[in-house]
């Protein structure tokens, strides 16, 4: 039987309806969540996605201010307007839109963000929580992932989970919160020996490698579920990580390419902000 759908657009909606209630209160006394967006240069698609997180923010009310900056802006320019948000009682988010120009150090200018204001949840301090199971702003795509994974009731505790990919933006910390969820997860990356024999013992399969199409429906086990981070064009159309036809054939649950974990990111950069501003009213 084909694979029941994890559908990003539905799930982001119902996030989005709930923070909108969040937002309307803190308006109601006053308090308006603000978050600040850094963009350097003219990337095609970091223009696209910076766009759709102001139409985000219009949608909940949360004030959205857009820093364009030059391609041959300096790391000086760079970290004094990091610095400038952080003084910014008025900012609660603060987001650095990668990836930077390449003589841009972007973790060095990540590092200077404060940490109650790492909206992207890059922030060393912030991925130094996570892998202790602390409370910390979680990055915003893995987070999605396993909130549509909970919105579907499906159990993680105690299945094998496998994560393909070992990125600090998706697979490291996407592993992170499935330890957390008791799973015992594997992570598989370029360099590990018959990756097949690894993903077709997983429960739980996430794949965030940047190959399209890479994993086949040979490599996935009858009734797992996967969640396909990747994004990739090929032939002016999207697609994912998984080769999505075959291997719903073989799942029980499987996020598309596009709708799935894509539209989750910006969702969860939204609860993100307005976690920081509800924090930073209350004090």
């Amino acid at each position: 039987m084909p694979a029941q759908i994890l559908d990003g657009k539905i799930i982001s909606a119902q996030l989005e309806a709930e923070l909108k209630l969040r937002v309307d209160a803190m308006v109601a006394q006053g308090n308006i969540p603000g978050l600040t967006v850094i963009l350097v240069g003219d990337d095609p698609a970091s223009q696209t996605y910076v766009a759709n997180k102001e139409k985000a923010c219009a949608r909940l009310g949360v004030r959205s201010t857009t820093l364009r900056m030059p391609a041959d802006t300096t790391q000086e320019a760079l970290e004094a307007e990091i610095i400038k948000a952080n003084a910014d009682p008025a900012v609660h988010g603060i987001l650095v839109q990668l990836p930077l120009p390449r003589h841009l150090d972007s973790d060095r200018a990540l590092s200077l963000i404060l940490p109650e204001k790492d909206v992207d949840g890059f922030h060393d301090i912030n991925a130094g929580r996570l892998s202790r199971g602390l409370d910390c702003v979680v990055a915003c795509t893995p987070k999605g992932a396993l909130h549509m994974l909970k919105t579907a009731g499906i159990d993680i505790s105690g299945k094998e989970a496998v994560v393909v990919g070992r990125s600090n933006i998706v697979g490291k910390p996407m592993a992170l919160l499935l330890l957390q969820e008791n799973a015992t997860v594997t992570v598989c990356h370029s360099r590990t020996k018959d990756l097949a024999e690894h993903t077709r013992r997983a429960d739980i399969l996430v794949a965030a490698i940047g190959k399209p199409r890479f994993i086949t429906a040979d490599m996935v086990k009858e009734g797992a579920v996967v969640v396909d981070v990747g994004i990739n064009r090929v032939d002016g159309k999207l697609c994912g990580d998984v080769d999505f036809e075959p291997v719903a054939e073989k799942a029980s649950w499987i996020t598309p390419v596009p709708g799935g974990v894509g539209k989750m990111t910006i969702a969860m950069l939204m609860s993100n902000t307005v976690d920081a501003a509800e924090k930073a009213f209350a004090k």
